[in-house]
């Protein structure tokens, strides 16, 4: 049996208010494509499949979409919720979507009782662990002593490692799961899990089947042959510039887990960093080939630009970001409010405030508007 293992679709994420709804529904046909190509048997989703409990219309589209493409592959397809997604809203319907191919294993009562598939060696069981949220998991589990995830996971896997006892000798066993496990890498773009300061759970909790299919981390990365995350398969934050976004196809033969090997994904839209001046940034041939990525900028003027963002996006028209670094930086001194402020009249203090901000003293212009403004104070706090 051939699984592709995926997850982390985050389908409705912006990208610093960029929608990515075309470039999702880009990234995911291409699943369908290798399911094809690969003769891919089922495809998991390890959770996140949406970005938000309640998605729009419009990522439920091209969820459909994308699953609907998958399905007429061939492939069937195993999915849990993470913890952005909304577990009975996922799990709606799954005993009638099940019928079709579509197997959802959304709640904690069932992730014990697999998703079982043959093949010509017999059958693979196929656990969805959702994502367990600690305090209220602990009660659904019967086990309320157990403290944070790697409680309730414990537990978890004792449920399906038992089911899997039971279960005909030589049947093999894939687990999906939603966690962040010692010894991921983890980038700027995952929504925290942690409960009491403790988010990561030990990967000796999943020994005992064939294959983890792990969700959470954005980075596809090994743990051990066993225990992979696939990552999600656009960047969703410019820490990820440099990863090369991935699914896994794992191969269970008569033994277990055999071959296991890395495919790159396409990309929809290229992400890139660029750092200087603004007249260079808006005019430096050698930029030529970035107006259509995904921009953040470090603008690095000694006095801040006015209206960067939008002469950037005049030449580039995907800048999403700006940060303001001027060459040089400020002293760094840091001064108390009492320091700052001692013998200086609020002209000075004004002044001296816009130029620590932007690297230049107001001009006569905006001198006249701190005039006024701070006229304008004086008689309200005299009335």
């Amino acid at each position: 049996m051939k699984l592709l293992h995926t997850s982390d679709w985050h389908i409705g994420r912006t990208f610093h208010g960029a929608d990515l709804l075309a470039e999702q529904e880009a990234v995911l046909g291409h699943l369908a494509d290798l399911v094809v190509a690969e003769s891919v048997d089922v495809v998991l989703v390890s959770g996140d499949i949406y970005d938000r409990a309640v998605p729009s219309a419009e990522a439920v589209r091209v969820a459909t979409t994308a699953l609907g493409r998958i399905r007429q592959a061939g492939a069937k397809l195993v999915m849990t919720p993470g913890n952005h997604d909304s577990a009975p809203r996922l799990g709606a319907f799954a005993e009638f979507a099940a019928a079709g191919g579509l197997h959802l294993r959304a709640t904690i009562d069932g992730l014990a009782e697999p998703v079982l598939l043959p093949d010509e060696h017999g059958e693979v069981a196929l656990y969805g662990i959702p994502y367990l949220e600690p305090e209220p998991a602990r009660h659904a589990l019967g086990v309320p002593e157990a403290r944070g995830h790697t409680g309730v996971l414990t537990e978890a896997m004792r449920r399906i490692r038992a089911d899997l006892a039971g279960r005909p000798s030589g049947t093999r066993s894939v687990v999906l799961a939603h966690a962040f496990v010692t010894g991921g890498e983890p980038t700027e773009s995952e929504r925290t899990i942690a409960v009491g300061g403790v988010e990561q759970v030990p990967g000796s909790v999943f020994d005992g089947v064939d294959y983890v299919a792990l969700g959470h981390l954005h980075g596809p990365q090994t743990l051990a042959e066993h225990l992979r995350y696939s990552g999600s398969p656009l960047a969703y934050s410019f820490s990820e510039t440099r990863q090369r976004k991935s699914v896994w196809l794992v191969e269970l033969g008569a033994g277990g887990l055999g071959e296991v090997r890395r495919h790159e994904l396409p990309v929809p839209r290229h992400l890139a960093m660029l750092r200087g001046e603004l007249a260079d940034l808006l005019s430096d041939p050698e930029h030529d080939g970035l107006t259509e990525h995904f921009l953040s900028f470090t603008v690095t003027d000694r006095v801040r630009p006015i209206d960067a963002m939008r002469k950037l996006r005049e030449r580039f028209p995907y800048a999403v970001h700006m940060d303001w670094q001027p060459e040089g930086g400020h002293d760094g001194a840091a001064l108390k409010y009492a320091e700052a402020v001692r013998g200086r009249s609020d002209v000075e203090i004004t002044r001296s405030f816009l130029e620590d901000c932007r690297g230049s003293a107001p001009s006569e212009s905006e001198e006249r508007l701190v005039l006024a403004a701070l006229g304008a104070a004086g008689r309200e706090r005299e009335v």
